[in-house]
């Protein structure tokens, strides 16, 4: 059974409650799945993306078909559990819980309990991709992306580094982009790099429960990462 159809069987199941909001989605993914601490990271990310996208869209007030793409693609929903995940997305957006109550479950459901998590990074990161794509990002999803980024604990130099990513991103301070101090040694710089590059492999996004759809998502990730070292060791070349 792939994930989509025990995703689909849980949205089912979640949906048919009238009382149905953000506690009892984060409660129905801890105990339907607890058996499988693997899948339920992936459904937990799954959840996590689609119930804050909602929430981002009710934030800004509208929703653009370049957005609904940018959704697919992280998400290849097979066309038989389109209408379980459109019934999340709908609980999502139409509880009367606050943006910042489901921000704060999700990190609960995803996170390590650490500052700067990884996977809370990668929630993070995927909004981005949305918000951004009908070319700009809004006011309200700014708004929106920032406090996010405060209730999963990730400091206001990392949210910089993965804002530069995604706004203006040729322009952008290479040392933003990879999260380092500008006139650091060259080797810490290299150091920095590699890590990025590491935690970034495939194998352990795939690790960290995400959909293989998002491994697409996050070649832009690398490529900023790998374009931002390139220039900085371009201009130490020519000091």
């Amino acid at each position: 059974m792939s994930i989509w159809d025990r995703l689909g069987d849980f949205i089912a199941r979640v949906s048919s409650s009238a009382s149905s909001g953000v506690a009892d989605v984060v409660e129905a993914v801890r105990t339907v799945f607890s058996g499988d601490p693997d899948l339920r990271r992936r459904v937990a990310f799954s959840v996590a993306m689609i119930a804050l996208s909602a929430k981002m869209a009710k934030a800004d007030g509208i929703v653009t078909q370049d957005e609904v793409r940018a959704f697919q693609e992280i998400f290849e929903v097979p066309p038989n559990e389109t209408r379980n995940v459109a019934r999340l997305y709908d609980i999502a957006k139409q509880d009367v819980a606050g943006f910042e109550i489901y921000a704060q479950r999700m990190a609960q459901l995803c996170g390590s309990g650490h500052a700067n998590c990884m996977m809370l990074e990668d929630i993070l990161d995927g909004l981005f991709h949305i918000a951004k794509a009908d070319g700009l990002i809004h006011e309200h999803e700014g708004q929106f992306l920032h406090r996010i980024a405060e209730i999963f604990r990730i400091d206001e130099a990392h949210y910089e580094a993965i804002l530069s990513r995604h706004v203006n991103l040729g322009a952008a301070d290479p040392y933003v982009v990879l999260g380092i101090e500008r006139g650091k040694p060259f080797e810490e710089v290299r150091k920095r790099y590699r890590k990025l590059i590491s935690d970034n492999h495939p194998d352990r996004l795939i690790a960290r429960g995400l959909p293989q759809e998002f491994i697409k998502i996050a070649t832009t990730r690398v490529a900023a990462i790998n374009a931002a070292y390139e220039m900085i060791e371009r201009g130490l070349r020519h000091v």
